[in-house]
């Protein structure tokens, strides 16, 4: 079974990551052949050509042409061969008189030795370093964008206090005392939703409808119900620090809870809590539209501010 494992990893890299990039810098070297051997010797002639050759748990001669060559956990050695990228897992790697990389060599623990001519045109690159620089540069930039994304929610979230204050508060409510009916609609709804659409467009008559449903409704309803869920966080929040004070519109709470959801989904071990509310959330939103359109009347007003805190003691 790791046999298996081994291979399928290594030939999935070989064809999705590192044979399209080798064949786009030198297309003459294109043949369509893909090779690997496994627990063995393996020699690859000087008149033979390949785009992609693999070499796990051996030893690899390899003397013609080739695109890319993924050795792992054995050894390699390149005597007069012209070869693009190389990529080194835990393997030595002999670079023979004549040889040519046009490439760079990649490796991970890995020792590269040159002898006589042998010319590699790119660099010898560690891996793990070159992954620190790509993490180095992204950083800052995945930072920015989670700024981005978060100062946009709480812009949401404020437009939705500021618009639907009282469905915002009726929502709260279905949250704190019916939290089990409001999960298990969130539970039906994830399922519904994409079950409707697809009948809707199987029938094709309804195809716009459903991919309506599929695309536009149901992302809605559940970016509301993200929001819903962190206005209630927020509230909940708010109602222990100040239990007695009272807020016509919870714009401080959809401040509050939204920054908390943001930092708790960056959290892997605490993104699950993120995933629980935002189902609270988005159950709570279908209730709240399922009841609304049964009373076949507008909601029963409430009085804005006068709701009891979420969860309240």
């Amino acid at each position: 079974m790791k046999r298996l494992v081994g291979i399928a990893g290594a030939v999935l890299i070989s064809l999705v990551v590192l044979a399209p990039v080798a064949v786009a810098a030198d297309p003459s070297l294109q043949t369509g052949r893909v090779l690997v051997s496994t627990e063995g010797d393996f020699t690859f002639a000087a008149d033979d050509r390949a785009d992609v050759v693999v070499v796990l748990n051996g030893a690899g001669t390899i003397l013609g042409e080739a695109n890319t060559v993924v050795v792992v956990d054995g050894t390699l050695d390149l005597q007069g061969a012209r070869i693009e990228t190389v990529f080194a897992i835990r393997s030595p790697v002999e670079i023979g008189p004549d040889s040519v990389v046009l490439g760079d060599v990649m490796t991970l623990d890995s020792l590269v030795h040159q002898t006589g001519n042998a010319d590699v045109q790119g660099e010898v690159t560690d891996l793990p370093s070159m992954l620190v620089g790509f993490g180095v540069v992204l950083a800052p930039a995945l930072l920015l964008l989670w700024i981005g994304f978060g100062f946009a929610m709480i812009v949401a979230g404020l437009l939705l206090a500021a618009l639907a204050a009282r469905q915002v508060r009726q929502a709260e409510a279905i949250i704190s005392h019916e939290p089990v009916m409001a999960f298990a609609t969130g539970i039906i709804g994830l399922v519904a939703f994409p079950l409707v659409a697809v009948i809707l467009i199987l029938t094709l008559v309804g195809a716009p409808l459903g991919v309506a449903v599929l695309l536009q409704v149901w992302p809605l309803v559940a970016f509301v119900g993200y929001l819903i869920a962190g206005i209630w966080i927020g509230e909940w929040v708010l109602h222990r620090m100040s239990p007695e004070q009272v807020r016509e519109r919870p714009y401080l709470a959809a401040v509050i809870g939204l920054l908390i959801l943001g930092f708790l989904g960056i959290i892997p071990v605490l993104a699950i809590v993120t995933a629980l509310a935002s189902l609270l959330g988005f159950g709570a939103v279908l209730l709240l539209a399922i009841r609304t359109i049964r009373s076949g009347h507008r909601s029963q007003p409430t009085v804005a501010g006068h709701l009891p805190a979420p969860m309240a003691t």
